[in-house]
């Protein structure tokens, strides 16, 4: 077996930040309270790290080897896990929706909120990347995975089956948590385009996250139409933002 993680899909090599190069693997609760409390936010939401670890260590318990992560926004060009392999991957019976609104600094903040995905239900399937970590570094990965992903509520990590080339594979995700403050289902488009098109953080802005899928599902040749119309309405009001 190659050892080369882009043996199925070359073109994605210089998409996808190298792991050892990712601001993620250096975050930390404590980082994010630091940035979040200079800027006058709340830190509420933050998970402890005991909280979080005993979340992960639960859901690992008995983890059979090797571990697929199914990703659908920003882990698709920046993980922040070492992995073994990559592969196109559509999950069926799940959707892609931008509903997570984000006040806490991040992407938004309370004056001008961001916008991100999330993975929620949904007869339309979602189209992603899958990332496989090695069996002897899914403790270590997966450590850096839920610092990330399970900081605060929002996601609920489950198993789901999706669709490779190479068949079906069971992939690792993280599904919106309705009873999360910050997963508010019932924005307007005008809401979502507005929050995409001003919203900006540490992380950096919700614009450029929405361009970041765009520009993945430009090179593995996938037709989202959601996706693209959301893009040239944000992309029209922050240039028209821009002008004033």
């Amino acid at each position: 077996m190659s050892d080369d993680p882009f043996l199925y899909h070359p073109g994605l090599r210089d998409l996808i930040i190298d792991p050892a190069h990712s601001a993620f693997r250096q975050l930390t609760t404590a980082s994010v309270r630091e940035r979040v409390e200079a800027k006058g936010y709340s830190t509420a939401w933050l998970r402890t790290d005991a909280e979080r670890e005993a979340l992960r260590h639960a859901f690992l318990a008995d983890w059979p080897g090797d571990m697929w992560i199914f990703a659908y926004g920003s882990l698709m060009w920046d993980p922040g896990i070492h992995f073994t392999q990559v592969r196109r991957a559509h999950m069926p019976g799940y959707a892609r929706r931008f509903i997570l609104r984000d006040v806490n600094g991040g992407r938004g903040t309370p004056e001008a909120p961001g916008l991100m995905a999330a993975l929620d239900h949904g007869v339309e399937g979602c189209d992603g990347l899958a990332f496989r970590i090695d069996a002897a570094q899914v403790d270590a990965e997966t450590a850096v995975l839920w610092q990330r992903e399970m900081i605060g509520a929002g996601y609920i990590p489950i198993v789901a089956p999706a669709q490779t080339e190479a068949g079906t594979i069971r992939c690792v995700t993280f599904l919106a948590d309705h009873a999360a403050d910050s997963i508010v289902a019932g924005l307007s488009r005008a809401e979502q385009v507005r929050c995409l098109a001003t919203g900006e953080g540490f992380l950096g802005t919700s614009l450029d996250y929405l361009r970041g899928i765009h520009r993945h599902f430009a090179a593995l040749r996938i037709e989202d139409p959601h996706v693209s119309g959301l893009l040239a309405e944000a992309e029209a009001l922050a240039a028209h933002l821009a002008a004033k």
